[in-house]
């Protein structure tokens, strides 16, 4: 049972607690295990509110399905048009080269190359080398408090050579935090706002946003890291997420409950109230193709990526997982759903045990 399988790993004491969803073949199981703080030993329950992470990167593709289906954006307009810090940025000669080593970029980046994560921006398989250094300064991850609002993001990113040309290689991440400022210039408004009024407002997803609001506090768990010695705290209750941030990250930045997880789910198999048919399609199909998914095969595992997640090439399963021990997929063909909130932290793209046996008990 489901219960069974996260109270193994609760008693394991890889995670401090959890709570999961799986609907298939007409069955749904809820289940719960553990505490949302090791200091309070208060309980988790559905109605803890996690940090999502990387299962931010769906919601914000959505988002921006919604201005394309509006003729707000199309997916072949250059970002430049709302973006224009980017209109002198360079390209490294290959990716090796010295960071003063580029040339001019054979286009501009296109909002479809934001979403497919093809700006030429974004983590390579490989860590190592000056012009991962230098992206580092500009990446989110966890430490959502680090960074300047959007203006100042922006142009510092552009300072920082595409390791590609546009639209010819996915690398991981910075794209969707791209994306989120797109989105609030084509507004003109913040991000949070934009998210609200066109994924969770009308979807129902009222325990979702970029920070934990005073009324969601007793229901908020900490974070925690895995260490040789147990769990060690990351990010208290009264952390990173208890203010709203100077750069809302739309790779990364959401925080929510397992029913919203649910409602976003059920969008995505052909709800209605957000996202037409076409931009579910194009979302929950593979956009990259071989030629384009190979420096960024640490990420994808042999998946392609869709808008927001990648996209099993055997199932077409889509979804993503997050930096906190976090999981949401759903299988368009047959209405499958899975999705598993934990407050583990992350330390490496290869998915640790409990991540991989949630996977294996949904299949």
């Amino acid at each position: 049972m489901l219960t069974d399988l996260l109270h193994h790993h609760v008693a394991a004491g890889t995670v401090a607690g959890a709570v999961a969803l799986l609907e298939r073949d007409g069955t749904r199981e809820v289940a719960a295990a553990g505490v949302a703080d090791l200091a309070s030993g208060r309980p988790v329950t559905p109605a803890t509110v996690f940090r999502w992470a990387s299962l931010t990167k769906p919601v914000t593709a959505a988002a921006a399905m919604t201005f394309v289906q509006d003729g707000a954006l199309g997916l072949g307009d250059p970002v430049e048009r709302w973006l224009p810090e980017l209109r002198d940025v360079r390209v490294l000669r290959d990716p090796d080269a010295d960071l003063r080593d580029t040339v001019a970029p054979q286009r501009p980046i296109t909002v479809e190359d934001v979403l497919v994560s093809c700006t030429g921006w974004g983590f390579p398989s490989r860590f190592d080398g000056a012009w991962v250094e230098a992206l580092s300064r500009w990446q989110t991850g966890l430490e959502i408090t680090r960074l300047p609002p959007p203006p100042e993001w922006t142009a510092g990113l552009a300072t920082v050579p595409l390791r590609h040309q546009p639209g010819t290689t996915y690398l991981y991440g910075t794209s969707y935090d791209l994306l989120g400022v797109l989105l609030a210039r084509v507004a003109g408004r913040p991000l949070p706002d934009v998210v609200a009024d066109r994924v969770t407002g009308p979807l129902g997803m009222r325990d979702t946003g970029f920070a934990v609001r005073a009324d969601q506090r007793d229901r908020f768990c900490a974070a925690y890291r895995a260490t040789p010695a147990g769990l060690e705290l990351f990010d208290g209750v009264d952390g990173r997420w208890s203010a709203p941030p100077r750069f809302p990250s739309g790779g990364g930045g959401l925080v929510g409950t397992l029913g919203d997880q649910a409602a976003f789910a059920r969008e995505l198999h052909g709800g209605g109230r957000v996202l037409s048919p076409e931009s579910l399609q194009r979302m929950t199909t593979d956009q990259l193709g071989p030629e384009r998914a190979g420096e960024g095969q640490l990420f994808l595992d042999g998946h392609g990526w869709g808008f927001g997640g990648s996209v099993d090439p055997a199932t077409g399963r889509y979804g993503w997982v997050g930096g906190t021990g976090t999981s949401a997929h759903v299988t368009p063909a047959t209405g499958a759903t899975a999705v598993l909130l934990t407050q583990t932290v992350l330390d490496s793209p290869v998915p640790p045990a409990f991540l991989d046996d949630f996977a294996a008990y949904a299949c």
